[in-house]
């Protein structure tokens, strides 16, 4: 008789040991798979941080200019970049948020406005990456608005002027010799601005936070130098070449270079840390499974050996007794496999919700669960490498048996 069919003759003929591997099958695969699934969500969701967040590189220097930080922008691997220049004008139609202190003795009345921060993009600006800053009201500034009198103004400080997007303020330098009118076109909030308890300069208050386009505070008698430009770059080992960029162009050991990649780091270590437990559970749940399913089989093959005996006195090859043992096992785990697949396919949504970046206070950029062909493909593979191993290993038992022993072997 062909052996697939007598496989399939001793899968029905056992129904329990049948359901018995069915269901190890079943579970080892499922584990797989959602290993599998969760390691690619974690390695999609790290590089999208990655891409989000990169690298960013500031740079400082006594002659660091507008005209020096563009042509450093265009350097390889800068991804966008973002020219600061700061200030303390003055605010003279409008009120302050105010620290809850007297003011001291040598304070400095100067300093008494708000802390502008003229830049090219405010989503640059790591409070707003992380989370920490956000705008609720109005537009971000971008590069579109270069040279556009246009702000965009903290919460408290909308609040305390009954301002919001689409209304305007006024600026001053600190001579008042000369005034300028700014379109609000956004409101953002920052979770630690608050009313410091002890004395601060207004322009040192975060919730007196403005900011501008750079190219707008030249009539405030602000200058053309920078103060830094940070630039944005999709690795660490891409610092390199812009160190050496600024090196050309500013002058060896006349600027200060700073490589931050904190932010990333703290947004992609969570997600690591999940990837890795995910990788360490598909390696366990492969040995494991390996070891129960080898046992099965082994334990199935030493209640059987009459069976084989009785075949291979008949003149059965040995291989083909291997291979019977071999179809009974694929045959339980492709139905396995399926079974597993469409439970994935059918629980990777509701369980996203459990991964990093769905919790109302997350950083993270939420994770997405879901089933692709390759993952699918990976537990097929290592699915049925198991199936191989733990009929191959017993197998080898039966390579060793001699027919008539098998018979006359009361053990």
């Amino acid at each position: 008789m062909n052996f697939v069919k007598r496989a399939g003759l001793s899968l029905v003929a056992r129904k329990g040991k049948t359901a018995l591997m069915f269901g190890v099958f079943l579970v080892v695969c499922a584990l797989l798979l959602g290993g599998f699934v969760l390691e690619s969500a974690m390695a999609r969701q790290e590089a999208t941080a990655q891409r989000r967040i990169g690298v960013d590189v500031t740079v400082r220097a006594d002659r660091l200019a507008p005209e020096l930080a563009s042509r450093l922008a265009g350097e390889p691997g800068v991804q966008r970049y973002n020219p600061m220049l700061r200030g303390a004008p003055r605010m003279p139609d409008g009120k302050l948020v105010e620290s809850g202190a007297p003011r001291p003795p040598g304070s400095r009345p100067e300093r008494d406005g708000p802390g502008l921060v003229g830049l090219r993009d405010s989503e640059m600006l790591l409070d707003f990456v992380t989370g920490r800053s956000s705008v609720v009201q109005g537009r971000p500034l971008t590069p579109r608005d270069a040279g556009r009198h246009v702000v965009l103004i903290g919460e408290q400080l909308a609040e305390l002027n009954g301002l919001s997007a689409g209304n305007r303020i006024t600026l001053t330098s600190q001579d008042r010799k000369h005034r300028r009118s700014y379109e609000v076109v956004g409101v953002y909030r920052d979770d630690r601005a608050r009313v410091p308890d002890t004395w601060q300069e207004p322009s040192q208050i975060l919730a007196n936070q403005i900011y501008a386009p750079i190219g707008a505070l030249s009539g405030l008698g602000f200058g053309g130098r920078l103060d830094e430009s940070v630039f944005k770059l999709g690795s660490p080992e891409q610092a390199e070449q812009l160190y050496a960029a600024s090196k050309r162009l500013l002058g060896d050991g006349g600027f200060r270079f700073d490589v931050n990649d904190k932010a990333y780091r703290d947004q992609a270590q969570p997600l690591q840390r999940v990837g890795a437990f995910a990788g360490a559970l598909v390696r366990l749940i492969a040995g494991a499974g390996t070891v129960i399913l080898g046992l099965i089989v082994a334990l199935t093959i030493r209640e059987r050996r009459d069976e084989l005996g009785v075949l291979l006195v008949l003149g059965e090859k040995k291989w083909k007794v291997i291979g019977q043992h071999t179809v009974e096992v694929a045959a339980v785990a492709l139905p396995a496999l399926a079974l597993a697949a469409v439970a994935g396919a059918t629980l990777a949504g509701p369980a996203s919700a459990l991964l990093p970046g769905h919790t109302a206070t997350a950083r993270l950029p939420a994770a997405e669960l879901r089933m692709d062909l390759a993952d699918l493909g990976r537990t097929a593979g290592l699915g049925l490498g198991i199936a191989l191993v733990s009929t191959a290993v017993p197998g080898i038992g039966i390579l060793r048996l001699q027919p008539r022993s098998i018979l006359t072997d009361t053990e």
